[in-house]
């Protein structure tokens, strides 16, 4: 049932955005698009920031090879920026994490929780497990999207 509920969701919410896409004479000659992220929350300014650009549900998360973009970016701030040009108009979700000892990977303890912090676009709750896409797209539209993600620690950083 919840699985129904969220689909629904889902469909209105694009629904939704393709009809407001039809009156926005800004899309309508936009074909590129850049999404502007401001991490927030750090900890600390050790290691790097790692992000993940997915366009579809398939492999969100954390399959990389999924991904249409992927790269690390070394902390010299403490609230990181990232700017992901070229982009088409359409539906995007960020898997994020501060990677501390610059390994390239999220590491966790052996229950599999992060040991990182982490954080995904439209800041999600998390409770017992990694947010569905769904739960973390944003509609990338016009000349510039802007988003914040704020990052999450369960160990203290």
């Amino acid at each position: 049932m919840n699985l129904l509920k969220n689909k629904f969701q889902v469909g209105i919410a694009l629904l939704s955005v393709i009809g407001n896409l039809a009156f926005l004479p800004s899309a309508e000659g936009s074909v590129n698009s850049n999404l502007s992220v401001t991490v927030k929350g750090l900890k600390n300014q050790t290691g790097q920031v790692c992000f993940s650009l997915f366009s579809s549900s398939r492999g969100f998360p954390s399959n990389n090879e999924r991904a249409i973009k992927a790269q690390c970016v070394k902390l010299d701030d403490r609230d990181a920026k990232l700017n992901i040009p070229a982009l088409k108009a359409g539906t995007y979700a960020i898997a994020m994490f501060h990677d501390k000892n610059g390994d390239g990977k999220l590491n966790t303890n052996g229950l599999g929780i992060p040991k990182e912090g982490f954080g995904f676009s439209r800041n999600p709750r998390i409770l017992t497990g990694p947010p569905k896409f769904g739960d973390s797209a944003v509609f990338v539209v016009g000349s510039s999207t802007d988003i914040q993600i704020n990052m999450n620690y369960f160990f203290g950083g």
